[in-house]
């Protein structure tokens, strides 16, 4: 449908590696469905497994689940259609279809850069605090925290959505990203977008920076409390219980940052899909491994949880 000098988009072509040669693309597409499935089977099993076994009901398991529950939504929203567009050349996407999976990607987005910094919140209460530990970090006070990460995605997720979808789209609807991502899909825009960009590049800093802040000013403390403790095996003890969250952080941070903070002129259309698939597919993956890896009291709980169904 024509209107004025645009034409009304029904639906989106998604770029995605489509430049590259088929023989590559089926690499791929094997490489990412084993990734996908790992993270799905890996942040699964931490969400049974912490239910499961009564000794990980503490606040930082609660917390570990919510960051689980997130991860797998994340890869829902983005790996499927990706797969799809690698195997069976499926690169179209509606218009309604792209809005809901730019819509989730935000959401999502968002609220795990809040839960990372209210795990570091409750790292710092746990070491700096241990004694008032399971009096502030109550199972009402868990559950507010949790629902204070998830609430910031809606209305961020809502408001970007809303307002880049009302823009008229003209010329190519050719999005060069493997999913609708904001700057590829407001390229297509014929409209006077600088306010959008000014809310855009304001919220983007704000969502990083403060959770960012925030994880920062928590480990800074937890550095200073555990220099305080006199025995080596003390600090290596304290410094065990935050290393697989901080580890974490390090790779959401740094691969978001390097994706939305980079100067254009080196932030070519190719180079930010690498860096999207770090965090939309990588690190997902990483996280339950990292956890499973560096916690004992996960790598046990998964043995009993594993003997008791053999036994059964």
């Amino acid at each position: 449908m024509v209107g004025g000098n645009w034409t009304r988009v029904t639906e989106f072509i998604l770029v995605s590696f489509s430049s590259l040669p088929t023989e590559l693309q089926l690499l791929l597409f094997l490489t990412f469905l084993i990734i996908y499935l790992v993270t799905l089977m890996g942040n699964s099993l931490i969400i049974l497994v912490t239910l499961a076994d009564p000794m990980l009901h503490s606040p930082m398991y609660f917390f570990l689940r919510n960051l689980s529950f997130l991860e797998i939504g994340f890869n829902l929203v983005i790996v499927p259609k990706m797969l799809g567009t690698l195997l069976a050349q499926n690169t179209t996407i509606s218009f309604p279809g792209c809005a809901i999976q730019m819509y989730f990607f935000f959401f999502f987005g968002v609220a795990e850069c809040f839960l990372l910094a209210i795990m570091a919140y409750d790292r710092y209460v746990a070491i700096c605090n241990p004694l008032l530990y399971p009096v502030i970090m109550n199972q009402r006070t868990r559950a507010k925290l949790a629902v204070a990460s998830w609430f910031p995605g809606f209305p961020v997720a809502t408001v970007q959505t809303t307002w880049l979808f009302s823009f008229p789209l003209c010329g190519t609807n050719k999005v060069n990203h493997f999913f609708c991502d904001s700057p590829p899909v407001l390229r297509l825009v014929c409209a006077d977008t600088a306010r959008f960009e000014v809310y855009a590049i304001v919220g983007t800093i704000l969502i990083i920076m403060i959770p960012c802040l925030l994880v920062l000013c928590s480990y800074s403390r937890i550095a200073a409390a555990i220099f305080k403790i006199p025995s080596a095996k003390g600090k290596h003890k304290a410094f065990s219980t935050c290393s697989s969250h901080l580890l974490v952080v390090s790779l959401f941070y740094v691969s978001l940052s390097l994706t939305y903070f980079r100067p254009k002129s080196n932030n070519s259309p190719e180079s930010k899909k690498l860096l999207s698939l770090f965090y939309t597919v990588v690190t997902p993956m990483l996280n339950p491994i990292i956890y499973s890896l560096r916690n004992n009291e996960v790598k046990n709980a998964l043995s009993r949880t594993l003997s008791q169904k053999i036994l059964e």
